[in-house]
């Protein structure tokens, strides 16, 4: 074993994936990158791929509405109340080992979803598939913060903000060839089994190729942090994906009202934990930074957004439209080419010279997008076509794409690397817990827009209205977040300007250990240096 320690201040520092001479460790990098968003994928994939398998698993199971919810509820659930837990663990005990541990257990709850014997085995499976994925996904973005120097990021997040794109219209599309083409006969089940060759390449080729990094002190995990933040986010996201169901009984009223008290004293607490041993599960320091704190809150009204219109637009096409699964699927194709060409072009080329006017101008894209989906609709009703729906579709994709990359790249930018984990687990955190609410919303915004009981030769056409209705709300939703971006840092600077945003930051080093292929473990400095800070956005 080799080991290299180079002090920060005033040198050109390294990761364990540059110390190579001969070149061989940068092409190992980008493998490991190819690994990490493979995974990303497969979780968005996965989280969207359901939605559009929903009505053949009913028939296929017999299960009933509240099972349904919770093969998508129980999987959210569990992911938004594990996910700082997750980024934190990949501080502790290193990222790569969570990440692997993470993929391995998301592969074996997927083949249990496709083995599932009844419904209730289905949501007991779809609940670890959600544990397992919150060890996983924030480590992708730590993997990325701590691998790859700042010069490089920029493409990185673009090409991580075309995967976002591409993962959330491509599960339904999977979805739909799977089902149609009934592989082996295996019906909905393919949908889950198909990853386990995707799973188990991944767990091969990360231990080959993706290099340890953790955080520099001996930092424990925060039990009673995880506790407050479990309970608090069950709190508030139980009660609303249950609340139509239930007709929004009091006691759920009061859970969420209450889930409010638990996220203060879990405020308070973190503090006096940060106090006494410097170990918090929720590292409060982050907030002080302008980029994270109010790219966190864009994040999470971003994430409103999508639960409502993806969740609805599922059941405008397959219910309301009675189109067949293969059709709705296709018709998203057009969305998702554009969020991916769009990503790739905002971080690359457009926020290095207009900064923040890039997100603001993808939310009015997007709201346009959406509003002119509305005005079709109302024209065309129920004898619209994919084609008269592929120009909003490229519309809102395009504007979807200026956002995802850049935010991600923002809300990271002035983020030590020694809290990558924690601020990757709280931008995912906040995104479910967006998406949750969202899909709260669909009850009032959606189902509320209905006369009950719909009889069934009415179906079409109240389906449509709801759907017109709800289309407003996401506009609303959209034009919010662009006066939210206000609070977003302006202008494209250099790496040094941002670094002084970062309160305590102290000068370190960064010990680099390299033995054998992908075993070596890159540990950061108490700050991560003012060449390793690569703000995109600033003040």
């Amino acid at each position: 074993m080799t080991s290299t320690t180079n002090a920060l201040k005033g040198r050109d520092t390294r990761t364990a994936l540059d110390a190579s001479p001969d070149g061989g460790a940068d092409r190992r990098r980008w493998i490991a990158l190819a690994i990490v968003m493979t995974a990303a994928f497969m979780d968005l994939v996965d989280v969207t791929i359901v939605n559009i398998a929903i009505p053949s698993i009913q028939r296929g199971e017999a299960a009933t509405v509240s099972q349904i919810q919770w093969i998508t509820a129980g999987y959210a659930l569990a992911f938004a109340a594990g996910l700082v837990t997750g980024g934190r663990l990949g501080d502790i005990h290193g990222r790569r080992r969570i990440f692997l541990l993470g993929i391995g257990g998301f592969t074996v709850a997927s083949a249990l979803c496709g083995l599932a014997a009844n419904p209730e085995m289905l949501v007991a499976a779809r609940i670890a598939q959600g544990a397992t994925a919150a060890l996983m996904v924030p480590q992708v973005l730590s993997i990325v913060h701590a691998t790859f120097p700042a010069h490089e990021r920029g493409k990185v997040f673009g090409l991580f903000g075309a995967i976002v794109g591409l993962g959330a219209v491509s599960g339904p599309l999977l979805g739909a060839l799977l089902i149609e083409w009934n592989p082996l006969g295996l019906e909905w089940r393919a949908i889950f089994l198909i990853n386990l060759p995707v799973g188990v390449a991944g767990l091969l080729l990360g231990r080959r190729f993706i290099t340890e990094s953790k955080a520099p002190h001996a930092l424990k995990l925060d039990l009673v942090g995880v506790a407050l933040v479990t309970g608090g986010l069950l709190m508030l996201l139980y009660p609303l994906t249950r609340g139509h169901e239930l007709d929004w009984p009091l006691w759920g009223h009061a859970l969420m009202a209450g889930s409010l008290v638990v996220f203060a004293a879990l405020v308070a607490y973190e503090r006096h934990k940060t106090v006494r041993d410097g170990s918090p599960l929720i590292e409060l320091s982050l907030f002080k930074v302008k980029s994270f704190a109010a790219g966190i809150a864009v994040q999470t009204v971003f994430g409103v957004a999508l639960g409502v219109f993806f969740l609805v637009w599922t059941l405008y096409l397959q219910t309301g439209l009675g189109w067949s699964v293969l059709k709705a699927g296709l018709t998203g194709v057009p969305f998702s080419v554009s969020v991916s060409v769009a990503a790739g072009m905002s971080v690359q080329k457009l926020v290095p010279r207009f900064g923040r006017k890039v997100l603001q101008a993808g939310a009015l894209l997007m709201a346009a997008g959406v509003l002119l989906y509305l005005w079709e609709s109302e024209q065309y009703g129920l004898a619209i076509t994919p084609w008269q729906m592929a120009l909003p579709l490229v519309v809102m994709g395009a504007g979807m794409g200026l956002i995802v990359a850049p935010l991600t790249d923002a809300i990271l930018s002035g983020v030590p690397r020694e809290h990558a984990g924690s601020a990757s687990g709280l931008i995912s955190t906040v995104q479910q817990m967006g998406n949750a609410l969202g899909l709260g919303l669909v009850a009032v915004v959606f189902f509320g827009a209905m006369d009950e009981p719909v009889v069934p030769a009415g179906i079409g056409p109240a389906f449509v209205d709801a759907f017109e209705h709800a289309l407003g709300w996401v506009a609303a939703v959209l034009f919010t977040i662009f006066l939210l971006m206000f609070a977003l840092p302006r202008h494209p600077v250099t790496a040094e300007h941002a670094a002084h945003e970062v309160e305590g930051a102290a000068e370190g080093e960064i010990e680099v250990s390299v033995e054998g292929e992908g075993e070596g473990a890159v540990t950061d400095g108490d700050g991560a240096g003012d060449a390793e800070r690569e703000p995109q956005l600033a003040r």
